[in-house]
């Protein structure tokens, strides 16, 4: 009975494997094909379309992942060579990735070399961090620069969950000008809607964002020099210049290209008018834009990861997890020690799980299945030791006097009885799966949450409604469709007994 169970789970988590290699199949297979990347903001995003754009001006196959999530996700992907080159800032490439606060471009290039990475000069704008209020209530408070912020102690202080984190941002920021307030992180495009409605007094800015003048926000003089320079640059890896020399060379021919105000005007069409980055960006290149994929087929591409990285997650757990389950079953004291182990992992924070695993299987799906994985082992281990465990001494007692061996106690006897508990083990994993899998997007496995996170950033209702339903849908498929094996699976005098 219980390998009638198997059976079926183990055959998901092969065709769920092959779907998630489908995408990569797809991938094109041309020597002049490269991969740029982009962070999870709208201008990063904007930026990797054009670097993708130059790349079709240059007969060059460019693949672009867009919305990958922090600095060092994307950093760490240029470095292993998930990715080819991304467009970053002289700000962060100083402070924050290469440690060098005082290097000017010509260290920084020189420290980049020395890592395999090349950078172009400078597009044209600076897009450095600024603080903000709305105007309104600046003129209120007298407020014009940063350092008067401290005779207002009460205001409210809202940044981006990164700017909370690095050493050119609220850290550094508050030590430099002696700030009294407290500051809570939040996601960096929710924090115009915070100042809009008075949640917060003060955020931080990109000086390039189209909010900005949208809504009435006044940028507050950095009297004290804090934030440095955020020129904007690609970098690229080193071997790109063999592989892909004509892209390489429309990368470098970007140098002065792009202005502030052009940047800006560039993020307000994606913003605040709604239009695809891909065709904000091939407009401005004066290039056609790609043809852009429908909401149905969008959608079906999303199912199709979403599946594969639940499906495969859960397969792997059944093939550790029920093991161990008997075996701390069977071993009492040990076992105390697999369920406290399993009991720990799931105390982790699930992004924290996620990013853990890029150093050993890079970005995409497989650090998000290794994540899912080790968050599917607690339910089922768990579910499989208290159904073993909860079985009557003396049905055992029995199985033992009457001669069966353990191995036939075990699978004739003991797991079909704790069948109904292990199965709802299975189910919580595999609905937990199904929501905690739409973070993956953050690191490039795609799914539902790809949807949902470009929602947010474009303040897209639509858009975060394309992801979080399905998702939801999918927990309540997940959760039907193990009841029913349940059902299937039961013996039916056992059902009976179970409704007494």
């Amino acid at each position: 009975m219980i390998r009638r169970l198997l059976a079926p789970l183990l055959l998901l988590c092969a065709a769920a494997g092959v779907s998630a290699q489908a995408p990569d199949a797809a991938a094109p297979a041309s020597a002049t094909s490269a991969t740029i990347g982009s962070k999870n903001f709208t201008e990063s995003v904007v930026l990797g379309e054009i670097g993708a754009g130059l790349g079709r001006q240059s007969d060059t196959a460019v693949r672009h992942r867009r919305q990958l999530g922090g600095t060092r996700i994307v950093w760490r992907a240029l470095l292993g060579g998930e990715i080819d080159a991304y467009p970053e800032y002289t700000g962060t490439l100083a402070q924050e990735l290469l440690r060098l606060p005082d290097a000017d471009i010509d260290a920084l290039r020189a420290e980049l070399r020395r890592r395999g990475i090349r950078m172009t000069a400078p597009l044209g704008f600076d897009n450095s961090y600024a603080l903000g209020m709305r105007a309104a209530h600046a003129r209120e408070l007298g407020i014009r620069s940063i350092g008067d912020l401290r005779d207002h102690p009460g205001l409210r202080f809202g940044f981006g969950n990164e700017f909370m984190q690095r050493a050119d941002g609220w850290p550094g920021l508050r030590a430099a000008y002696r700030l009294p307030q407290s500051a809570d992180g939040l996601d960096h495009d929710l924090a115009y809607r915070g100042l809009a409605n008075g949640a917060i007094d003060v955020t931080d800015l990109y000086r390039t964002d189209a909010e900005i003048p949208y809504y009435d926000i006044v940028v507050l003089e950095d009297d004290r020099g804090f934030f440095p320079g955020y020129e904007v640059v690609f970098l690229y890896r080193e071997d790109l210049v063999q592989r892909a020399p004509r892209w390489v060379e429309a990368l470098e021919g970007m140098a002065g290209r792009i202005d502030a105000t052009t940047m800006q005007r560039l993020n307000a069409r994606v913003k605040l008018d709604g239009e695809a980055e891909s065709a904000v960006a091939a407009d401005w290149l004066g290039i056609d834009a790609p043809q852009g994929v429908g909401r149905w087929p969008r959608l079906w591409q999303r199912t199709r990861e979403h599946l594969a990285l639940v499906g495969i997650s859960l397969g792997l757990a059944l093939l550790v997890a029920l093991p161990l389950g008997v075996f701390a079953a069977r071993r009492p004291r040990a076992g105390q020690v697999v369920l406290t182990l399993t009991g720990l992992l799931q105390t982790l924070p699930s992004l924290a799980v996620f990013v853990f695993m890029i150093p050993l299987f890079g970005i995409g799906a497989w650090p998000a299945i290794a994540a899912l994985f080790l968050y599917s082992l607690l339910p089922i281990v768990r579910n499989t030791h208290a159904g073993l465990t909860g079985i009557p001494r003396d049905l055992r007692e029995t199985a033992a006097a009457i001669g069966l061996r353990p191995s036939t106690r075990l699978w004739r006897i003991e797991l079909p009885l704790a069948l109904r508990t292990i199965l709802a083990g299975i189910k919580t994993a595999a609905v937990i799966n199904v929501g905690t899998a739409t973070l993956g997007a953050l690191i490039g496995a795609g799914g539902y949450g790809q949807s949902i996170l470009a929602g947010i950033r474009l303040d897209d209702i639509g858009l975060i409604l394309e992801g979080a339903v399905p998702a939801a849908l999918l927990a309540l498929i997940a959760q039907g469709a193990f009841e029913l094996v349940e059902r299937a699976l039961t013996p039916r005098g056992l059902r009976l007994a179970a409704r007494r």
